[in-house]
């Protein structure tokens, strides 16, 4: 394998899943909307020529939804007719397990192998290197795929040989991480009414049993007062609603994930959706007539 890798999405995770298979001596070529993400990832050693010039080996396919990756995929200008039989698709989006067999199939038609691929552990771990894969796909689709793989993660866990299974373990992970970020601002404020103030509040808790990782890594933009983007308030309706959806087809019900959603969507109708997912918190405070760090 000659290591030529794809990057299509260039946002704080895909640029950092990029970032990390340069360091690791793939040759790369991204491709993004925002042809200022381009121009950055070329000089921070990706390839000059255009994607759709490249002969790739692999592509990772880091957009924000199935929609997305369908379009990047088999849309007008989709990626995978393009591909010599052998490459790989890692589909690291949150999508529906049924969409990511439905990809696999339409990608086994054309040669190309598909590999259910959602990522975990923010835009820090991406940009060292440090990801954990919940993988699913075949044989080959692991082998074709296992340079990138070493290149971008810590931990790869793999699930099983059909697509759909990652897809799977990741709705039950974003079950959790929603539920937790929309908890920890829920604790956060609450703690405020009762004199805590959110500097203390991550002090304490982050040492005692009521912690999370998501407390630990969210909390403290609270306390910075700054919601810059690192995983936005807008993914969490889309991944909540996924979580939702599977729930639905399985006759189960999922009360804590439904209320949590409610907040982000919220939040979001407060025009909140571009920033930092902690603003759920900001929710919180206007209900209760509190006044966040940073907040005038």
């Amino acid at each position: 394998m000659s290591g030529n890798l794809g990057v299509i999405g260039l946002g704080s995770m895909g640029y950092g899943i990029a970032a990390s298979a340069l360091r690791a001596g793939l040759r790369v070529w991204g491709a993004d909307i925002n042809q200022a993400q381009v121009a950055r990832l070329r000089d921070d050693g990706a390839e000059a020529s255009d994607i759709a010039e490249a002969v790739l080996d692999a592509v990772a396919v880091v957009v924000l939804n199935a929609a997305q990756t369908e379009a990047v995929l088999f849309g007008d200008n989709g990626i995978v007719p393009r591909l010599r039989a052998g490459a790989v698709v890692l589909s690291c989006a949150t999508v529906p397990p049924e969409f990511a067999r439905d990809m696999a199939a339409r990608c086994a038609e054309r040669g190309v192998h598909y590999l259910d691929a959602p990522i975990s552990g923010g835009s820090q771990k991406a940009a060292n290197g440090q990801l954990s894969i919940m993988a699913s796909g075949s044989d080959a689709a692991f082998q074709a795929a296992r340079p990138v793989l070493d290149a971008i993660a810590e931990t790869v866990f793999e699930l099983g040989d059909q697509a759909g299974a990652g897809s799977a373990m990741k709705a039950v992970n974003q079950l959790l991480a929603g539920v937790h970020i929309a908890t920890m601002a829920e604790a956060l404020t609450f703690g405020m009414t009762q004199g805590v103030t959110p500097d203390k509040f991550v002090e304490v808790i982050s040492k005692c049993a009521g912690t999370s990782w998501m407390l630990e890594n969210r909390a403290p933009h609270i306390v910075a007062g700054d919601y810059a983007p690192h995983s936005s308030v807008n993914i969490w309706p889309k991944d909540l609603g996924i979580v939702l959806d599977i729930a639905k087809s399985s006759n189960f019900s999922a009360p804590l994930t439904a209320a949590a959603l409610q907040q982000f969507l919220v939040a979001a109708g407060m025009g909140l959706g571009g920033q930092d997912d902690a603003a759920v918190a900001k929710v919180y405070a206007r209900n209760a007539g509190l006044t966040l760090p940073g907040e005038g």
